[in-house]
């Protein structure tokens, strides 16, 4: 079967310069979107489309109609924001991408970018999570916004080390008045001024493509698919886009004008919606940091001010971005991907309401901590999948409902399937071969019985226990194979290995 795909993007910097960071519509994360289908569906998918565009046709710029008809003033409070009139037009946007459409999307950080840049020789060892610390400097860089830091970076590079010294220093030292509030912070940024003693200057600062399409390949293998071309919205006469996608070894890649291709369009709309809901919510958790204070910085209560057809409209996006199509690739981020995190986790906890009179039940007021503390627990997810290196593979689509595992053991696709490890009251000795996880965070431990490789679930109660044993052999310490203790005692858990 033949796959068509579809390719834009919003927010894009086509020169990275001191200029474009502080300019006052600045956005650190440059946003792509990728839809597709097969190409059996694509008369009847345009014919939809086509019919949404002369609705609204009234929205149309240039004869087009373009994710610049959204206004960031629809977004202030999220989707409570919208009246009866703009509500309406995101209802029959997003029902647009059923089931038959695959979705694609990537999320990364300009500043990202540049520190890789001057980090270029830096790499992870047993020693040095240099992952950790370039993601500690981004999100400093990005929370704290140190003008001196930032100029260098652009204006003056070889005074960036002896700029984000002097900047890292003086956090620290007001981070004392904080502590424990800001003490992992202070930590971090101790352990990058050991480490800081050269650095890689860039030759230029111009934006590269390669990990938005480095993401779509690996969603490529995971589902299976080898027919397909892939369309990207013709940029002018430089073609950085295209030779991008090329390079990371896509194939049947061409540029195209969106003018002749509904799918374009649709990519650049999903890609817009995306980026106006995620500037909204970063603007309104952002703090002023500028003279070190810690306060938790919360959502105004007026985000869960909805009516039904506003919440519907989160769980409309909530299935066309966590539910259709759910494949791991399915989304791709850099290192920093604390602004993707909020929201998938906000798409996440408005979905779990039914309705809004369970929000007002709930006591609106606390709503936003509520939703505070569900990020909090999403980035702590995220900060521990980083930190311990787990690495991803993707897994093909090849109709199995199983894989076998780097030991041979049988693992099921459909995790509830999976059998959990027996464990009885008192002590269960077990051999295990290794240590790992399902894409949806179920810790697995393959074991030998009876000379025949088995995985099994473990109970949620090891996942600490399995996380660092996968953070420690990514390091070089593997304790496997070898005699484990799995202990259950008076509903406790315990684990020794011997």
């Amino acid at each position: 079967m033949r796959y068509m795909f579809f390719y834009d993007e919003t927010e894009h910097s086509r020169k990275i310069n001191y200029q474009t960071v502080i300019s006052s519509n600045y956005y650190d994360n440059f946003i792509t979107a990728i839809v597709g289908w097969s190409s059996e569906e694509d008369a009847n998918i345009s014919e939809k489309y086509l019919a949404f565009e002369e609705k609204y046709d009234y929205r149309k710029k240039n004869g087009e109609l373009k994710s610049q008809t959204m206004k960031a003033k629809d977004f202030t409070l999220g989707f409570a924001s919208l009246n009866k009139h703009t509500i309406e037009f995101y209802e029959d946007l997003i029902s647009l991408f059923d089931s038959r459409i695959i979705v694609y999307f990537s999320v990364f950080s300009k500043i990202e970018y540049v520190i890789n840049q001057l980090f270029v020789d830096y790499h992870n060892s047993m020693i040095v999570d240099v992952d950790y610390m370039k993601y500690s400097i981004i999100k400093a860089i990005n929370v704290y916004r140190p003008q001196k830091v930032i100029e260098a970076i652009y204006k003056d590079p070889y005074t960036f080390v002896k700029e984000l010294r002097l900047f890292l220093e003086e956090q620290i030292s007001k981070n004392q008045a904080s502590i424990p509030l800001k003490e992992r912070e202070s930590k971090a940024f101790e352990d990058i001024l050991f480490l800081l003693e050269d650095v890689e200057l860039p030759k230029s600062l111009e934006w590269i493509y390669f990990p938005s399409f480095d993401g779509f390949k690996k969603l490529l293998i995971e589902m299976n698919i080898n027919d397909y071309k892939l369309l990207i919205d013709r940029e002018g006469v430089a073609s950085n886009t295209l030779n991008s996608a090329m390079l990371v070894g896509l194939e049947n890649v061409t540029e195209e004008d969106s003018r002749n291709y509904v799918g374009i369009r649709m990519a650049d709309m999903l890609a817009g919606l995306i980026s106006k809901l995620m500037q909204s919510l970063k603007v309104s958790l952002n703090g002023d940091y500028k003279d070190g204070k810690i306060e938790k910085t919360l959502l105004d209560s007026g985000w869960f001010v909805l009516s039904e057809r506003q919440l519907d409209l989160y769980k409309k996006l909530y299935k066309v971005i966590c539910e259709n199509n759910d494949y791991w690739y399915k989304t791709y981020a850099g290192i920093y991907a604390d602004n993707l995190v909020s929201f998938i986790a906000l798409l996440q906890y408005m979905n779990h309401f039914k309705n809004v009179d369970e929000i007002r039940k709930g006591k609106l007021e606390m709503q936003p901590e509520y939703y505070n503390a569900y990020v909090c627990e999403s980035l702590q997810e995220r900060y521990r999948i980083m930190r311990n290196k787990l690495p991803l593979d993707p897994l093909p689509d090849d109709g199995k409902d199983f894989f076998c595992n780097q030991r041979g053991a049988k693992v099921y696709k459909d995790i509830d399937k999976q059998p959990m490890l027996p464990l009885y009251e008192g002590q269960n000795k077990y051999y295990v071969w290794s240590v790992g996880f399902a894409k949806n965070g179920v810790p697995l431990v393959t074991i030998s019985d009876n000379d025949k490789l088995i995985c099994y679930r473990l109970p949620n109660e090891y996942k600490e226990w399995a996380m660092a044993t996968v953070g420690l052999a990514n390091r070089g310490e593997n304790y496997f194979p070898e005699e484990v203790l799995f202990s259950l005692i008076d509903g406790r858990y315990y684990v020794d290995i011997l």
